[in-house]
């Protein structure tokens, strides 16, 4: 596999639009950390890191959210930079998804954060994703 990132957004994107109430994706710390965010902003419920018996790599357990009529949170995933193509972004050139209402994640030299935290920081960086 090239992007591991693209992988675990399609696996997002895909159970959201199935209604699945939960999704596992081949675990790395990186993957744990845009797990965070989404968390933190409000797009999943949670998400635990599961070890199988006799598995070699730990799995991401990602619990996904749903309005209370079952509208879907996660209306959109969009993998900006890709290994074909990175694309960066300065302190001052950070982007806005939806006009503010979206989020951007974005890997920095301070961690993996959102637009929002890197324009308060100070920081750009590498744009990995936009959620919508």
């Amino acid at each position: 596999m090239t992007d591991p990132i693209a992988d675990m957004l399609t696996r997002i994107r895909n159970a959201v639009h199935s209604r699945h109430q939960r999704v596992d994706v081949p675990a790395s710390t990186f993957k744990v950390e845009i797990a965070k965010i989404l968390e933190k902003e409000g797009y999943i419920q949670g998400f635990k890191l599961v070890t199988d018996e006799g598995a070699v790599q730990q799995t991401l357990r990602i619990a996904l959210k749903y309005g209370p009529r079952g509208e879907n949170v996660i209306t959109g995933l969009q993998r900006v930079s890709r290994p074909g193509r990175r694309v960066y972004f300065g302190r001052d050139d950070v982007p806005k998804v939806m006009g503010g209402l979206g989020t951007t994640i974005l890997t920095t030299s301070r961690g993996v954060m959102t637009g929002r935290e890197a324009v308060k920081a100070g920081v750009g960086g590498e744009v990995l994703c936009n959620i919508w």
